[in-house]
């Protein structure tokens, strides 16, 4: 992309997707004309272990020009349908990076583009749900006009592309921790652990206790559990997942964490493309 004359490369990347509990991720990692050396290890997040991810993450961090996490919660997951939650995660991660920094052209894992900004803005008119994107407003590029950056899908880009495997490692690495602090909430969930995907010890729960307020409940597991639509006491149900770090630290009902880093340590050095290391379970 340098070759097309782009100063500004972002890798995008998501985590949660698939999960039952807690909210969906997007990482954005920006990147210059000249970066410096890819930080070792650096690989796909699901190609790393979790203490792998979490020991690598200041040095991810520190190598992107700028970086950005955006999440919606799992309230927005249902109300929204996982096509416009992951459009709302992608633009509140690229609204917290410094306005100078927005990049001009993205990488995106995967075959199906959520950043561009989808061609029927009417999309929820139908049914008289708001707009999230609309809510927020448009993202302004360095210029002040609407962005519009050109965005390249590219399959297993998290495993190809060294931007969008620091997307990755970031978006997994701070949903992670969102996951462990709110596994002090519901201890028989087991959330400090599968970090809110599906697993035994988390489907006893669900099946003993009901969802909480972490849990996403339109999804097809709901239909099976004998508690019905219940809430797990204790907690706020409709925790704001996308509330400004400052609110959730005056929230009991909010995991606090840190979501936004800025500009990289200019001792690590260069290079792009990543070796494809041999396919790994999704997760």
């Amino acid at each position: 992309m340098w070759d097309d004359g782009h100063r500004l490369v972002a890798g995008v990347d998501e985590v949660g997707r698939g999960a039952w509990a807690g909210p969906l991720t997007v990482g954005v990692a920006v990147v210059c004309e000249a970066p410096r050396r890819i930080p070792r290890g650096l690989r796909d997040s699901k190609q790393l272990p979790e203490m792998v991810r979490e020991t690598i993450f200041d040095t991810v961090a520190a190598w992107c020009e700028a970086w950005a996490v955006g999440h919606a919660g799992p309230e927005e997951c249902d109300r929204f349908g996982m096509t416009a939650a992951l459009r709302l995660a992608t633009r509140r991660a690229l609204l917290a990076l410094p306005a100078d920094l927005v990049p001009d052209a993205v990488v995106l894992d995967g075959t199906f583009d959520y950043v561009s900004t989808p061609v029927a803005p009417t999309l929820f008119a139908e049914d008289g749900t708001p707009d999230p994107l609309a809510e927020l407003g448009p993202l302004r590029g360095a210029g002040g006009g609407v962005w519009a950056a050109p965005v390249t899908t590219v399959v297993r880009a998290d495993a190809r592309c060294a931007s969008v495997a620091a997307a990755s490692v970031l978006a997994k690495v701070t949903r992670d921790r969102l996951m462990r602090t709110a596994a002090a909430w519901y201890p028989p969930f087991d959330f400090d652990r599968n970090k809110g995907y599906p697993s035994p010890a988390h489907q006893r729960a669900l099946c003993g206790y009901g969802l909480t307020a972490a849990h996403r409940r339109s999804w097809a597991f709901v239909d099976h559990l004998p508690w019905g639509q219940t809430s797990w006491p204790g907690r706020a149900p409709g925790a704001d997942w996308s509330a400004p770090e400052d609110e959730r630290a005056e929230d009991d009902s909010w995991p606090a964490d840190a979501e936004v880093g800025l500009e990289g340590d200019p001792d690590e050095l260069a290079g792009l493309a990543l070796e494809t290391p041999a396919d790994a379970e999704a997760g």
